[in-house]
């Protein structure tokens, strides 16, 4: 590593050609513009006719309007002079500024790679890399460096990036999550790992055993409250009955609605997980729940000896806390994140509510692709509640699912009809399955 003297000399030795020809250019304009300063100014000193003229010296009044013809002819002359040269500094200018942006266009990379990785310090420095391997270069990697993971939008936000690092190594982690959370939300995502403890609860205590797990309130000690409104289970289980919006308002209730999730089948928009897995019998055993709330339907599934992984994120509650203490398995990723499983792995993926219509088209199309990569041949996506607009269904989503390829299995849409019928809004739920080839 070289010293900041020697790093800050560097910026000016890149730059000195293109400062080079920018003198030239202010040189050759500075030129031109005396140039016509001195045409311009000698041209008021000219006497273009006579200031008395006797109306009877016809030869005199000749002689003056011959002299006048002979300078108007030179002046002309300097006009076009001067004309050739001003198109000539435009083109010299254009040429410049092609070299000037085209100089621009080749340091962009470095700048936006290496150079951005150069300017940081501390803790962030660190946690970017690269780091050399110890044991030199590696065929698995195809390189003798390893660099650690990082979102690329993070370097969109490098000042909420430093104030992410910014801590004590081997101390105590900021009372940060919701800053944090925020930035994976914007795109910095994953964000970088960090050296230090997150706030540990006061008066922790063990768990509750499993299977009485999966359908118990744990402890208000088994989290630090910090960032969230509510500073206890009682207050997140109320939210039910509170006015106001909140995420999965519902969702912390395990003797309400959430007890009765996928029991039933009502032939209609709500699917039960019997009849879902009776369609694949015994060849359902691993998958994943976007957006799962607290973890619900992953207890039922668990019920039916089926591992589910529950996607969510913490919004105002410890979704991920909760989904844990239920002896079930959360993961604290965004619906933009690509799903982290290999190929044609899980037997199922099921989406409640979250992939709707909020996500850009553009997102949602991706987002359906990556679902479809990650289901193993014959696997089945559950699509659970999609929203939309009457206009939408059939104009966007509908050819959207048929390009992703998934064959129909069972599909049913209907009213959502608790705003009034006039707003059109509709329900799609339908199950889906990867084609064998």
């Amino acid at each position: 590593m070289g010293s900041k003297e020697e790093y800050l000399r560097k910026p000016s030795q890149s730059q000195s050609p293109m400062r080079l020809k920018l003198k030239i250019l202010l040189l050759l304009l500075s030129t031109n513009l005396l140039s016509i300063y001195i045409f311009y100014g000698s041209a008021d000193h000219h006497r273009w006719l006579p200031s008395s003229v006797h109306h009877w010296d016809f030869a005199g009044l000749l002689r003056e309007l011959n002299a006048t013809q002979s300078k108007l002819s030179a002046s002309q002359a300097q006009v076009v002079l001067l004309n050739q040269r001003l198109a000539s500094t435009k083109s010299l200018l254009e040429r410049l500024l092609a070299d000037v942006g085209q100089a621009h266009r080749d340091e962009a990379p470095e700048q936006g790679l290496e150079g951005w990785a150069h300017q940081l310090g501390g803790e962030l420095k660190l946690a970017v890399g690269p780091h050399k391997l110890p044991l030199g270069y590696t065929p698995n990697l195809g390189s003798h460096e390893m660099y650690p993971t990082l979102g690329t939008a993070c370097r969109r936000f490098q000042e909420e990036l430093v104030q992410f690092m910014s801590y004590d190594v081997g101390g105590e982690c900021p009372s940060d999550e919701v800053f944090a959370q925020r930035l994976m939300l914007k795109g910095c995502e994953p964000l970088p790992r960090r050296r230090c403890h997150p706030k540990s609860p006061a008066g922790y205590v063990e768990p509750t055993p499993f299977p009485e797990s999966l359908w118990s309130i744990p402890p208000d000690t088994s989290i630090a409250w910090d960032a969230y409104t509510c500073k206890n289970y009682t207050c997140l289980v109320n939210r039910s009955k509170q006015k106001g919006s909140y995420d999965c308002k519902d969702c912390f209730n395990l003797g309400g609605r959430e007890k009765n999730r996928w029991v039933y089948n009502d032939g209609e928009l709500n699917y039960g997980i019997d009849e879902v897995l009776s369609i694949k019998r015994g060849a359902i055993r691993i998958g994943l729940d976007i957006g799962g709330g607290t973890g619900s339907f992953a207890a039922r599934m668990r019920e039916r000896n089926v591992t589910i992984v529950t996607s969510t994120m913490n919004f105002n509650g410890p979704f991920n806390n909760f989904i844990a203490s239920r002896g079930l398995v959360p993961l604290h990723i965004s619906v933009a994140h690509r799903l982290p499983f290999y190929d044609s792995t899980l037997d199922i993926v099921h989406s409640m509510h979250v992939l709707s219509n909020w996500i850009p088209d553009v997102m949602l199309e991706f987002a359906l692709f990556d679902i479809y990569r990650v289901l193993r041949p014959g696997g089945l996506f559950w699509l659970d509640h999609f929203f939309c607009h009457g206009k939408q269904l059939n104009s966007t989503y509908v050819p959207m699912f048929q390009r992703i390829g998934f064959r129909r299995l069972r599909w049913h849409a209907g009213r959502k009809l608790d705003r009034g019928f006039e707003k059109d809004e509709w329900y799609v739920s339908a199950l889906l399955g990867k084609p064998l080839t």
